[in-house]
């Protein structure tokens, strides 16, 4: 694949992410990026934050290897969950490499999964600031020479897009977007949570995939919904309703 393909699908993948906001939207672009590099499934699945929580998922796994896997509960004992949990760093896996299988139901997992078209995979751990754990795969149902060519030359690319992806899903398993009895939009909860975080408004921008003007427009309609002078202010309310949760 020339870099100039791979630009093509980054810059779709950035476009698709900015115009909508849907869980479909999402799902395509990814799958978009994930075709460019001849990998043919991806998936994206976020955590529960406390014991006894549902993960949530987003891929494009075949819908009845998620239905059993989530029903089975399999992420409690499948290896590479277990791997992305305890390290940080991108792996790639599948039958014969990868995440050391320490048991037989966690080789029950991998077998499985291959019998579902999912045999090798490239797997980026996300521990984001706020304590949250997300795990992004692309997987194919391809010979390993194939996957280990596309993910040599993908590897550092999908990393980045993986966070990116990650900045953009986290809203959507998040609706509470209340603070001191206000009701914030998707985008206005995202500015004040970035701005929270110490990133000024250009690199919330940049983040979100929107302009600078735009990335102001949403801050100014925070400031104005919670009655307060500063972004200062604005995100000191953040931090005091997040406090009582």
């Amino acid at each position: 694949m020339s870099s100039f393909t791979m630009n093509r699908a980054i810059q779709h993948f950035i476009d698709r992410l900015t115009e909508g906001r849907d869980h479909d939207a999402l799902q395509q672009s990814m799958a978009d990026v994930a075709n460019a590099l001849n990998l043919s499934l991806f998936a994206y699945l976020r955590l529960p934050p406390k014991s006894g929580g549902s993960p949530k998922l987003i891929s494009t796994y075949p819908p009845s290897w998620t239905a059993h896997y989530l029903r089975r509960k399999y992420q409690a004992f499948d290896p590479v969950v277990h791997r992305a949990i305890h390290h940080t760093r991108p792996f790639r896996w599948g039958l014969g490499f990868g995440p050391q299988v320490r048991s037989e139901s966690e080789r029950e997992v991998f077998e499985e999964a291959s019998r579902f078209g999912i045999r090798y995979g490239f797997t980026i751990p996300i521990h984001d600031n706020r304590g949250e754990i997300a795990i992004v795969t692309f997987a194919t149902d391809g010979r390993r020479v194939g996957f280990e060519r596309s993910i040599s030359k993908g590897a550092d690319v999908l990393e980045v897009i993986a966070w990116y992806f990650h900045a953009h899903a986290r809203p959507i398993f998040s609706p509470n977007r209340i603070v001191d009895g206000v009701s914030l939009s998707p985008r206005e909860f995202e500015c004040l949570e970035w701005s929270s975080r110490g990133k000024s408004i250009g690199d919330i921008g940049i983040i979100l995939g929107i302009s600078r003007r735009t990335a102001a427009f949403h801050l100014d309609n925070v400031r104005a919904k919670l009655g307060v002078r500063t972004i200062c202010q604005a995100v000191a309310r953040l931090a005091e309703a997040n406090s009582r949760k």
